[in-house]
């Protein structure tokens, strides 16, 4: 689970959205600092965008790059070190900005945010060298002896709140060694390279430290663990407050584990740091010494200000991790005695976990953090329960402070009850791991217990006292089904009905998004309008799979291209070359041909190659719109980006990390030398394709019952975006040019890493729709490639599925809210059924379907058949 996408939650109950959107209310934290609701002094300027609000004097002249100064501040000192630094930067001409509200600041500071960005309350921008001395020494007497959290990214000035690094002082950005685009410094020659903002404080090679910062630099670097008796070895896990080790006592040789904490970092709901909570920890464990069920505590010490508790090291794996090792629907077929072996061992691992939390009970102890990955499962079966940082006494006031999404219990619960609804959503979990579904709609629990009575030989009366548990409370718990508007192969219902929720969604006054989706749109510029995430690709996903959009959706689209927002990437997915493919599928020629002049301009050889945002995806665009419109000049750029494309995956490339699939390995660039060879018939381009296929295929391994999934080191990948999925849909293609035996068997091995029966989430590039539209695409034959497996793939996307004002909706990324957009939401499964059932057959771009006897369908000149007209079905809103 991405901790990241917490963040993104509070802002609306459905849909994920920027946390400084949260709407301020007063007595809950949220209120906005006196100082963001002052009037702006004669002579300065004032502006605000996203987590800042800036003031600049209006004769300021300020270099693009530099030393820059942070301040950090806790919670409850942040409003007072905001009025002096205030004043300070007032009174002395200095641009300054900060964080405009305790609550933004809190989710600054939180547990799982950022670490590079953590602490960050002001920032402040002398206008020179000589000045940033005078400023950091003023500004660390004025605000001498207050706390605030170490700012991981910079370095601190003595002990206070004052910190310092070199960086953009403007916003300035270039591409990366992976082809993505970062925040920018320019070198000495005028180059930009990445500004970078980890969590570790570095300079760029040819800055040196001005001298007055080499005592802060040595004592940074005098804080060591080398004099202590242990030794870390690897390191299991990082948050924002702290990180958790895998060391040895060097005294016994012993494995222990140590758990670093941060003070005044890591904050949880109730604002506790990293440090209370790991205080907590030690005297919960204390108190639960001698059980087998919980580690020992062994030792515990500060070093420089990091607090660290050592414990035993219990040998196991975390439950989390058995899915993959024995979970039956993670197969085709798996037969009734492995689904009854399957359930007998996790209704057994269920009730050792309750004998587990019941002895925690006894012991006067409250859990408050159960879920799949705090469950240590030893090689015998026993388990042990871990992170203890959020436990409280039993009759302890206090609500739940730190939860995993998927067990969080509803705010009224206290005490016992909280582990009780952990325990119920463990009980659906072991069986279907989707009750992070919940957090938007904790009634469908009784949904999920439907499917898992079908899919397994469960006692329903567990299932439905773990729905009882669960939904206690909830307002008009429906029967299962009523979470489900309609089934997705109820065609054309279900296109009505996912048509209707993303019209639904609709946000015409907002100028960043018009339709919510994956917190990739805050990302990056212009993410809101782009095809992956954005306008663009919902859009694509409504016309294509003939549902229709608004007239004032693409009117939407149109004012915001009008001048896009600077920075937009230059990809398919993420910037202007989907926009501009988009707009022309759509009939708006004149637009996209403003963007491609835009496109044009900009240089291609920092990007990466590859589909999402590089030059594969730049090229492809380029190819379709050069002819449609018959423009040589775009068609000649399209081979510009073939040939950049196919200088990256040559061996003499820069070493960058491999990456294998559709959006982003060398399936992708199989792809554009595809379609190129079609338009050109030069059969090197057709040789070049079968090279960049074979490189991706080198990189899967065949898992359960002979499946090719993409081998990624820690985990296998079966899917549509960055997995063997992606690779069949070209190799599909390829193998209509040039027979290959090897690659046509690849590609039916492929088809059977489309036959699971359970995918963790439903989205078109990570889920199980993106299994939907590779079945009913493929011509390979065999199992697995009949109508009836495309039928079951789409009946399981109901298990994730939820209602939004009633229409068929489906959960993004993580599933704690719902998601619109094509990549990861609800029109990438409507473009999914689509292919399935729509008339023509709905499709990605550049993968138009195939004709019954394996070969190409005409296709028009941006990829798509030469049918399918008109381009962009228009419909009027009521």
């Amino acid at each position: 689970m991405n901790k990241g996408y917490a963040v993104y939650c509070d802002a609306d109950p459905y849909f994920y959205d920027a946390p400084h959107r949260t709407a301020p209310a007063p007595g809950t934290g949220r209120a906005r600092y006196a100082a963001a609701s002052l009037p702006v002094p004669e002579g300065w300027r004032r502006h605000e965008s996203g987590d800042w609000l800036a003031l600049r004097p209006e004769a300021a002249e300020l270099p693009d790059q530099g030393w820059k100064i942070h301040v950090s501040a806790c919670l409850d000192n942040a409003e007072s070190v905001l009025e002096r630094v205030r004043r300070y930067c007032l009174d002395t001409g200095t641009a300054f900005k900060f964080v405009p509200s305790r609550y933004l600041l809190h989710q600054r500071n939180a547990k799982y945010a950022d670490r590079a960005g953590s602490g960050k309350f002001l920032t402040v921008y002398p206008a020179d060298e000589a000045r940033f001395e005078r400023v950091v020494g003023d500004l660390a007497e004025l605000l001498a002896g207050e706390p605030g959290p170490r700012i991981l990214s910079d370095l601190r000035i003595g002990d206070g709140p004052v910190h310092v690094r070199y960086g953009g002082f403007t916003r300035r950005e270039c591409y990366d060694d992976d082809g993505e685009l970062r925040p920018a410094v320019a070198a000495p020659d005028g180059t930009l390279v990445p500004d970078l903002r980890g969590p570790v404080f570095r300079t760029p090679e040819w800055v040196e430290p001005p001298a007055f910062l080499r005592p802060h630099l040595e004592a940074r670097a005098a804080v060591t663990l080398t004099d202590l008796p242990y030794t870390v070895e690897s390191a299991l896990h990082f948050s924002n407050g702290g990180g958790v080790y895998l060391g040895r006592d060097t005294r016994t040789g012993v494995k222990v584990v140590l758990k670093e904490a941060r003070p005044h970092a890591g904050l949880a709901a109730d604002g506790a740091d990293a440090v209370t909570r790991l205080e907590r920890e030690r005297r919960a464990l204390e108190r639960l010494s001698g059980l087998d069920c919980t580690p020992e505590v062994l030792d515990h010490f500060v070093v420089g200000d990091h607090h660290f508790l050592v414990l035993e090291h219990i040998d196991g794996k975390p439950l989390n991790t058995f899915f993959a090792r024995r979970h039956p629907l993670i197969e085709a077929d798996p037969g009734e005695e492995r689904l009854a072996e399957y359930t007998a061992w996790a209704l057994d691992i269920h009730a050792r976990v309750e004998r587990a939390v019941a002895q925690v009970h006894a012991r006067g102890i409250v859990f408050n953090d159960l879920h799949l990955f705090n469950i240590m499962v030893r090689e015998d079966d026993s388990v042990a329960l871990l992170d203890f940082e959020a436990a409280h006494a039993i009759g302890e006031p206090g609500r739940q402070t730190v939860a995993n999404p998927g067990f969080v219990a509803p705010p009224g619960r206290r005490g016992p009850a909280v582990d009780r609804y952990a325990l119920a959503c463990l009980r659906l979990a072991l069986f279907l791991p989707l009750t992070s579904l919940l957090a938007v709609d904790r009634r469908k629990a009784a949904h999920l217990a439907d499917v898992v009575a079908r899919q397994f030989p469960v006692d329903r009366a567990l299932l439905d006292a773990a729905v009882k548990e669960i939904t206690d409370g909830t307002a008009g718990t429906p029967a299962s089904g009523a979470v489900v508007p309609v089934e997705p192969g109820d065609w054309p219902r279900s296109r009505a009905s996912m048509a209707a929720a993303i019209h639904a969604s609709a946000d015409l006054d907002r100028t960043d998004r018009l339709f919510p989706g994956d917190i990739a749109q805050f990302a990056t510029a212009g993410g809101g309008l782009a095809f992956g995430h954005g306008a663009a690709g919902v859009l694509y996903a409504l016309a294509a799979s003939g549902a229709g959009y608004a007239e004032d959706e693409l009117g939407w689209l149109l004012e915001r291209t009008g001048r896009l927002p600077s920075g937009t990437p230059l990809g398919f997915h993420d910037g202007v070359a989907g926009i501009a493919w988009t707009l022309e599928y759509l009939g708006q020629r004149d637009r996209a041909l403003d963007l491609v002049g835009i496109l044009l301009d900009q240089p291609f050889d920092a990007l990466a190659a590859d589909l999402y945002g590089g030059t594969a995806g730049v090229g492809l665009a380029l190819d379709a719109l050069g002819a449609a419109t018959g423009d040589a000049v775009l068609a000649s750029a399209a081979l510009r980006c073939a040939e950049l494309t196919a200088r990256a995956g040559s061996g003499n490339a820069p070493a960058r990390p491999p990456r294998a699939g559709l959006l982003y390995g060398a399936a992708g660039r199989a792809l554009l030398f595809l379609r190129l060879y079609e338009r050109t018939g030069d059969t090197g381009l057709l040789d070049l394709a079968g090279d960049a296929l074979r490189q991706d295929l080198a990189r899967c391994v065949r898992g359960a019952g002979g499946a090719l999934q993409v081998d990624e080191g820690w985990r296998t990948m079966p899917y549509l975006g960055a997995g063997s999925v992606g690779i069949g849909m070209v190799l599909d293609d390829y193998l209509v040019h040039r027979a290959d035996d090897d690659l046509a068997r690849a590609r039916d091995e492929i088809v059977a890493a489309a036959q699971a029966m359970f995918y963790a989430q439903p989205g078109l590039y990570r889920g199980v729709a993106g299994m939907v539209l590779f079945l009913a695409r493929t011509r390979a034959t065999g199992p697995g490639t009949e109508p009836a497996a495309v039928r079951r793939q789409l009946a399981a996307m109901s298990w994730h599925a939820l209602s939004y004002q009633g229409h068929l909706a489906f959960p993004g990324e993580q599933m704690m809210r719902l998601s619109m957009d094509l990549s990861t939401g609800t029109a990438g499964c409507l473009l999914a059924v689509a292919s399935v059932y729509g008339d023509p057959p709905a499709a990605l771009p550049f993968l138009p379907p195939l004709s019954e006897d394996g070969g190409p369908l005409s296709r028009g000149p941006l990829g798509d058949r030469e049918e399918k007209e008109p381009v962009g079905q228009r419909r009027e809103m009521s």
